[in-house]
């Protein structure tokens, strides 16, 4: 398993060197981990000005699945060759990805937002049956769930760690066409459990205070990124991004 994923770490370089950071990018979630096999990130909030990009918050502690990374697919394809993000694997998922709306169980997460929020309801489904069309997809029922496999696709309505959450685009539709059937889905920035002592099984948590003031700072016309990363990789790399 070592060598494999020495193997995935110098594919990840390959790849994410060919990326490069939209123009019209101006806002940026910076994660870094110790290794491809930790579950635990530093999160930095950078934002791009007349001076170049600055930070704005951070680092701060967040938490990843329970183990550790692997590539997924985003901004840009995942490497022909390697391991790469499967459903339950654990693992989340690294690269530079879109990201999409908030969602939650409260009616306004914060009065100073402008990312569009959704406040959950019974009818909101997630889908991570990877047979079904509506895969890493949400939608709303037009009735109650009443099914097994529609409770199963509920979004989490009683859960604290998911009482507020935003959308990692992660093998989502659009970005490179539509999901890969089992390549890896609902992956949210949210709440971490037991106040960062638990691991997640493959998303990215953090204290209640700092993802609210994360959404709250992100602003859609700046074009905002997430960029998750081994350290050592986004070392070699952000000079060719132009990140601090």
């Amino acid at each position: 398993m070592k060598g494999i994923y020495v193997c995935v770490c110098m594919l990840a370089m390959f790849c994410a060197a060919a990326m490069a950071l939209p123009e019209d990018c101006r806002q940026v979630i910076v994660g870094t981990s110790d290794g491809w096999n930790s579950s635990h990130v530093k999160l930095s909030l950078l934002e791009k000005g007349p001076q170049g990009w600055m930070m704005v918050k951070g680092p701060f502690p967040a938490r990843l699945g329970k183990s550790g990374l692997v590539w997924g697919r985003g901004v840009s394809s995942p490497p022909a060759e390697g391991p790469v993000k499967k459903e339950g694997d654990l693992r989340s998922p690294a690269g530079i990805f879109e990201l999409g709306g908030v969602y939650g169980t409260v009616p306004v997460p914060n009065k100073k937002r402008s990312m569009p929020y959704r406040r959950i309801t019974p009818r909101d489904m997630w889908v991570d049956d990877p047979s079904s069309p509506l895969y890493n997809q949400h939608f709303v029922l037009k009735h109650d769930p009443v099914t097994p496999w529609e409770f199963k696709q509920q979004m989490k309505l009683n859960d604290y760690a998911h009482s507020l959450k935003l959308f990692i685009r992660h093998n989502a539709t659009g970005d490179q066409g539509r999901p890969v059937a089992g390549g890896g889905s609902s992956i949210f920035f949210h709440i971490w459990r037991r106040d960062g002592q638990a691991p997640t099984a493959g998303c990215t948590a953090m204290s209640e205070e700092n993802l609210r003031a994360m959404i709250a700072w992100l602003d859609p016309s700046k074009h905002p990124l997430y960029i998750l990363l081994p350290s050592r990789e986004y070392l070699r790399l952000r000079k060719a991004w132009g990140l601090p």
